[in-house]
């Protein structure tokens, strides 16, 4: 069965909803728990994701990670590190640690996410 693709209008045409890929060409359908923490002084973040059994992982063929790539209508963020954790030999999840160094790279994350979240029916909750 093949999965569903998500499509939005815009003024351009049709194109994808904000999306997570690990290899290029293959979207990750398996949503992420992210948490996020900020400097004081707003110069800095972290984006940290876990995916619990992801399909880049335990899929019918796990493919090779190449980094996270997250992927919307304004472009693409990228983060390498990437970390495949395993329990007692099998494969359990993946987490990922986007950094933000500026607060420019702050606002555009966090449109990203914004993005992502309506593509995927995800909420916003402070810790």
């Amino acid at each position: 069965m093949m999965g569903k693709r998500k499509y939005s209008y815009t003024e351009r045409g049709f194109n994808y909803h904000a999306r997570i890929q690990f290899a290029r060409g293959i979207d990750e359908d398996v949503v992420p728990d992210v948490k996020l923490s900020r400097a004081k002084d707003g110069s800095d973040g972290r984006a940290v994701f876990y995916f619990e059994m992801p399909k880049a992982l335990v899929g019918e063929t796990p493919q090779e990670i190449t980094g996270m790539y997250m992927i919307d209508e304004e472009g693409e963020l990228v983060s390498r590190e990437v970390n495949a954790k395993f329990i007692n030999g099998q494969p359990a999840g993946i987490e990922v640690i986007y950094i933000m160094r500026s607060e420019y790279d702050w606002d555009r994350f966090m449109r990203f996410m914004g993005r992502y979240a309506e593509a995927n029916g995800l909420g916003f909750s402070k810790a």
